[in-house]
């Protein structure tokens, strides 16, 4: 089955729906899939859930679905420089359910690897810990924290070859590659797009039976850099 699509439209059609849940890799600015998100909000799809480690800044990445309204809940663990988001919230328009970053890490890979529940020390004693249960392990208490999985899962990769199989850099890999497979479709941007074979199996991050649709982008920051070094050897 052919997984590359022309353009983020393309590859959302027929997987979005009202009150569907997202989930939405990258770290801070890092990895984030802007086009897919784009794509999201020009679907018009409302009352989203979604998941990902923060929501973006005002304007951009998870922010311009802030600011149509179509997100309903963030299951996140950072508010981070998004203005929009800390008012939304404190508004009462914004459900939020705050995470441990690597609490929030561990739910979503234990999502995809079909693990329903864990326990963990981080929050024992604190407001996270509110209305979970907890168990005693060796002299120890921990409280269980449930696996996330996602209708769809948006994912930021740098190569992918023509099955899906991908690479991600540097802090990229802090959450996409296991968002990639806490989703029940995954849909991947990638900067480059490869012939199978091409790349080294000991360097794939997450193996292609996880993807279900790829396609290839530019960032904005990458065309105003290339815009910039055009301009200096003109």
């Amino acid at each position: 089955m052919r997984k590359i699509f022309p353009d983020a439209k393309s590859a959302l059609e027929g997987l979005t729906f009202d009150g569907m849940t997202v989930m939405s890799g990258g770290f801070g600015l890092c990895g984030i899939p802007e086009h897919l998100i784009a794509g999201l909000r020009d679907s018009g799809v409302k009352g989203i859930t979604v998941i990902s480690n923060n929501a973006g800044v005002d304007g951009f990445g998870l922010g311009q679905l802030l600011e149509t309204k179509q997100i309903a809940k963030m299951i996140s663990s950072y508010v981070g420089e998004n203005k929009e988001f800390e008012r939304q919230y404190l508004a009462g328009e914004l459900q939020l359910e705050f995470n441990p970053q690597g609490t929030l890490a561990e739910r979503i890979r234990a999502g995809g690897a079909g693990i329903p529940a864990f326990f963990v020390k981080t929050g024992v004693g604190t407001l996270v810990a509110e209305g979970k249960e907890e168990r005693e392990f060796n002299g120890e208490r921990y409280i269980m924290e449930t696996g996330l999985v996602a209708d769809l899962s948006i994912v930021k990769a740098w190569k992918a070859d023509e099955r899906g199989n991908l690479v991600f850099r540097k802090t990229a890999r802090n959450f996409n590659p296991m968002m990639a497979t806490a989703g029940k479709v995954c849909v991947v941007e990638v900067e480059e797009i490869v012939p199978t074979g091409s790349l080294d199996p000991d360097c794939i991050h997450t193996p292609g039976i996880y993807v279900d649709r790829i396609i290839q982008t530019v960032s904005e920051k990458r065309i105003e850099q290339r815009t910039v070094r055009t301009r200096e050897t003109a």
